[in-house]
Order: C-alpha cells, then sequence, then structure tokens
C-alpha cells in the first residue's frame, strides 16, 4: 500500500464545497467517483487539509489517500485529470511516507480573498471576486486595523457561531493588502483557521477600508471573543485557499 500526496486546484463556483454531502455535487466526492474507478470499484477515502465552503475556490489545496496500484505519479496525475471534470486539476503527486497526514500534518495554510473595485465588473470575473460597485475602501486604515489580528488570539468573534470546535486559539502570522490594477487582494496566513474565519475577518476590514467601523475598533472586537461585535461574513466566491504548508 502506497500513501500519495496530491496537491489540486478547483473552481469552487459549481460545488456545494469540498466535503461529501447527501445529493450534492462536491470536490471529494467526484475525486472519490474517479479513483473507484481506477481501483476497479473499490472504495478510496480522500483525506484533505480542511473542508472549503459552496463557491469557495482552491488552489493549492492538499489531500493524500492510501491506494495498492504500483503506477508511477506521473501517470497518476494523468490518468486523474483525465476522468475528473475540468472544473478539478491535479497539479501535483508525490509519494510520502505512511505517517504523512494531509489534515494533522499541517503546520500553516494561506488564503487570499479579493475584491473587484472597478465601476463596471467584468462578467468574467464575477464568479471570483467579489464586486464592489466602484468602490475603493482606504486600505491604509485596513493595513492598520489588521495589526489587531495579527498574533495568537482567540479568534471566537471571528467564528461562526455554529461551529462545534471548543479551542478557538490561533496564530495569524501574516495579513496583508495588495492590489492588482483594480483587485484588492487580502492575503492572510496563519497555523490553522477556524469555520469562516477568512471571510469574516474580510468582512470586518471591508468595513473599516469604507469608513463604517474605526481602526481602533478592531482591536475591541478580538479582545471581546463575540461574533457579533465583528463584521458580516465576506461573500465566498471572493476567498481561495491558496497553499498549505507542512
Amino acid at each position: 500500500m502506497r500513501r500519495l500526496k496530491v496537491v489540486i486546484s478547483y473552481d469552487g463556483t459549481h460545488f456545494s464545497g469540498y466535503q461529501v454531502q447527501p445529493g450534492e455535487r462536491t470536490v471529494q466526492a467526484e475525486l472519490e467517483r474517479v479513483l473507484a474507478m481506477m481501483h476497479k470499484g473499490e472504495k478510496i477515502k480522500v483525506t484533505a487539509s480542511g473542508r472549503t465552503d459552496a463557491r469557495v475556490h482552491a488552489t493549492g489545496q492538499t489531500l493524500h489517500f492510501d491506494t495498492p496500484l504500483a503506477i508511477p505519479v506521473e501517470k497518476y496525475m494523468k490518468a486523474l485529470n483525465v476522468q475528473l471534470p475540468k472544473d478539478i486539476r491535479v497539479m501535483t503527486v508525490e509519494e510520502v511516507t505512511a505517517d504523512f497526514h494531509a489534515r494533522y500534518s499541517v503546520t500553516g495554510k494561506r488564503y487570499r480573498y479579493i475584491w473587484s473595485c472597478k465601476s463596471v465588473q467584468s462578467p468574467f470575473r464575477r464568479h471570483y471576486t467579489v464586486e464592489t460597485n466602484g468602490v475603493k475602501p482606504n486600505v491604509e486604515a485596513m493595513q492598520e486595523a489588521a495589526k489587531a489580528i495579527i498574533g495568537t488570539h482567540d479568534f471566537s468573534c471571528f467564528c461562526a457561531a455554529n461551529t462545534s470546535v471548543k479551542d478557538k486559539v490561533r496564530t495569524v502570522t501574516a495579513l496583508q493588502f495588495e492590489w492588482y490594477d483594480e483587485e484588492l487582494h487580502m492575503i492572510i496566513e496563519g497555523n490553522g483557521f477556524l469555520y469562516n474565519m477568512v471571510r469574516i475577518i474580510a468582512g470586518t476590514l471591508w468595513e473599516v477600508g469604507v469608513g463604517r467601523r474605526d481602526i481602533e475598533n478592531v482591536e475591541l472586537v478580538v479582545k471581546s471573543l463575540n461574533r457579533d461585535k465583528a463584521g458580516k461574513t465576506a461573500p465566498p466566491q471572493g476567498l481561495y485557499l491558496e497553499k498549505v504548508f507542512y
């Protein structure tokens, strides 16, 4: 039995998220469907670094699975891509030791969130950015407010209320904003993220950028541990899981 580490990229537009859900189209279900075909009907369980929600994208989602097939990794990648739908691509395949775990071996993740600040939104970017109707925020204020988020904190304020996770302490190691033409990108890295954490941070800092929230308020939000004090959860289509670190 071999353990393979696989990095995939997917367009989340037409998926109900990564994780298998009955009656829904998901990334995991598509992967396991193709693997079952390659293994003559045998179910192959795929384990990912974590799940993504409906309409959220990934450029560097990482997963592992065990296989008895002796196919070389290059041919394994080609065989998967030939049979997978076009909105999922396998980027790399490598053989790893049996103690590698796509979820439990993670040391950090990087996400990217994108707003389109053009006055007229391109119809070709509507599924991949969040439209602001031409509003351009004060990025300097957003970057200053972000200082309260960087570091190790209990991030209960930036976590969806319906999560079952008890320990909400995480470390955000980097959070910065970059302009690409008229698109504003928020890049955030940390040792782990709670459910909806990146989208709630994006929504809160956006409020700072457009003057609906003071810079100093973000530190108070973090200290409050109260989800109701933070901003709205930003829409899913602007979010990308960019890289998983091991």
